[in-house]
């Protein structure tokens, strides 16, 4: 009989915990090696010639790992990070030792949720618009600071001057000597900040641009290349889903249930999964109910959403829809269509 081996991995920066386990729960082989792909399947190649599984806890670096395990013919899957951190909470001793130990149980009980793997391009998409947003709060931020640096001397910045904040700002100080010296740096990395953070807009727009699946998503009032690309991408795969329902859940966009016995309540928004693409989809929404003037059968919908439950759930139904639609567009490879015909029996 073939003894089925199962490795778990506990990925840190620089080592990476290994437990090798049978199908029945005995411990094979624990050690520790590089977080290298090509050192970890070194090793684990001399422990066995085959495994069942290997699994990693999903991470910054497991993605990596993984997808290098993989060009190696080895069976490397990711592990859903709430799922094994609640299993794992029960152990009063935390150490990488035994983590590694608590997944391998997982892995050969199979009580863990397997994550999607998303396409080298989509990372690299994703890379992209994660670089634009950085460089957009950081050169936000620095403008509040500068903000709440003059409101000590009785300066107030206008509000919307878009290409004439600079301009504003040196206009202020220009009468305190010493102002001016203390805030031409904080201006000249604010253009700095701005030049770079318009060369990677330019980048993600002329990706929405050539993308067709952006430009079939963009067709819906209030979804921009933003939007699109931000939504696009983290679905990745729109075959993964089942029905277009779901997609909301996939962002966290549903509520969280409690029922035990007696008790059945619904709670806020689960908040689970991408929160980027959760974000988008919430802005998507508010530009939709506050800025387009063009009535839809969505719109219509929000509105009186939000005049039953209120503005702000309004806006989460309407994201929660939103994605569903955008899921049911592409699969359907349709645009968006302001008044759905229906026909009488």
């Amino acid at each position: 009989m073939t003894v089925k081996l199962y490795a778990a991995l506990d990925v840190s920066l620089e080592k990476t915990a290994v437990c090798v386990m049978d199908q029945d729960g005995h411990i094979t082989r624990e050690f520790e090696a590089a977080s290298c792909p090509e050192v970890l399947a070194q090793r684990l190649s001399e422990i066995a010639p085959a495994f069942e599984r290997i699994g990693l806890e999903a991470g910054p670096m497991s993605e990596w790992l993984l997808r290098g395990l993989a060009e190696r013919g080895m069976p490397a899957v990711l592990m859903e990070t709430r799922q094994v951190r609640t299993a794992l909470s029960s152990m009063r001793t935390k150490t990488d030792r035994n983590d590694a130990r608590g997944m391998a149980h997982l892995l050969r009980m199979g009580w863990f949720r397997p994550v999607h793997v998303k396409a080298v391009d989509t990372r690299e998409q994703r890379t992209r618009l994660t670089a634009r947003d950085t460089l957009a709060r950081r050169a936000r931020d620095l403008e509040n600071s500068i903000r709440g640096l003059l409101r000590g001397y009785g300066l107030r910045v206008p509000r919307a001057l878009r290409g004439r904040w600079d301009a504003a700002v040196r206009q202020l100080v220009s009468g305190h000597p010493g102002l001016v010296s203390i805030f031409a740096p904080l201006l000249q990395a604010r253009t700095a900040l701005q030049a770079q953070l318009t060369v990677l807009d330019k980048q993600v727009r002329d990706v929405a641009r050539t993308d067709p699946v952006c430009q079939r998503l963009m067709t819906v009032p209030g979804v921009g290349a933003i939007v699109a690309l931000t939504s696009r991408y983290a679905v990745d795969d729109p075959t993964r889903f089942r029905s277009s329902r779901s997609v909301g859940a996939f962002f966290g966009l549903t509520p969280r249930r409690y029922q035990s016995g007696e008790t059945d309540r619904a709670g806020a928004t689960s908040k689970a999964g991408d929160p980027a693409g959760r974000v988008a989809l919430f802005e998507a929404a508010h530009v939709i109910m506050t800025r387009v003037t063009r009535w839809s059968t969505l719109k219509a919908w929000a509105v009186r959403v939000a005049e039953r439950r209120g503005a702000k759930r309004a806006k989460v139904a309407l994201a929660r829809k939103l994605a569903g639609v955008l899921h049911r567009m592409w699969m359907s490879q349709s645009d968006f269509r302001y008044v759905i015909q229906t026909t009488e029996a």
